[in-house]
């Protein structure tokens, strides 16, 4: 229940920081993903995001319009280029600058939750491996 708990309270802060920044978090990971695979296809980001296709050119759509991704083949029957525009990197760099601070708050205000956390994660990565 503790952990539900502080899953509840992150998401609700994180959402609210990345509003802030014209983002939501599926934006916020769709937009990473594209910084780090220039050139995606829209099948590799929805897979990747775990959304349908359909979904990732809705919201691919809204960074477009936001000015955060650009297609640069965007024309019928071509295959997606999308890239990170320099407002979009910059957009990232807030995010993550907020990340940090809200990872910070986190750990501040609850000091035994981050190494209880990385125990729990070594731990299933060791489940995984077997």
């Amino acid at each position: 229940m503790t952990l539900l708990t502080v899953s509840r309270l992150w998401d609700a802060e994180l959402s609210a920081a990345l509003k802030g920044l014209g983002l939501t978090t599926r934006k916020y990971g769709l937009l990473g993903h594209i910084r780090g695979t220039p050139g995606i296809s829209f099948s590799e980001l929805a897979r990747r995001s775990r959304i349908t296709v359909q979904s990732a050119h809705t919201a691919v759509d809204g960074l477009i319009r936001a000015g955060l991704v650009q297609d640069t083949t965007a024309h019928a029957g071509a295959a997606s280029t999308l890239a990170v525009t320099d407002a979009g990197q910059r957009v990232l760099d807030e995010a993550a600058a907020v990340l940090a601070r809200l990872d910070a708050a986190f750990a501040a205000a609850l000091p035994d939750l981050t190494p209880a956390l990385q125990r729990e994660f070594v731990a299933q990565l060791a489940r995984r491996a077997e």
